[in-house]
């Protein structure tokens, strides 16, 4: 390539706008189709363990006697299997991305 040809092509990279996003500081829009967050509301829960068995990654643990719930986000996949099979509806899969979190991986409720 060129020398003309390289000066042309970084020219017209600094003048146009970057396809992609400034993810932390500009909020992601979602996707259409894409799954979204699970959303874990502690009022109807009555700790079954059914979600934790049916969990594919084992991102959910649930202690019946502690009455605690835990969700480690690192290995959760969004596939929304634990929010169809809860019988008391305490799961629920919500639009959107949650917010970018670096040190809180684990959600204990």
């Amino acid at each position: 390539m060129g020398y003309f040809e390289m000066s042309k092509l970084a020219l017209k990279w600094a003048l146009t706008k970057p396809p992609t996003t400034r993810y932390p500081f500009e909020p992601r829009q979602p996707i259409a189709g894409s799954r979204g967050q699970i959303v874990f509301t502690k009022d109807n829960c009555v700790y079954c363990t059914v979600c934790a068995k049916k969990c594919p990654t084992g991102a959910l643990v649930v202690n019946r006697a502690e009455k605690k719930w835990v969700i480690d986000r690192l290995r959760c996949i969004n596939c929304g299997y634990c929010a169809e099979i809860c019988p008391k509806k305490s799961l629920t899969m919500v639009e959107g991305h949650g917010s970018p979190a670096v040190t809180r991986d684990r959600e204990f409720h």
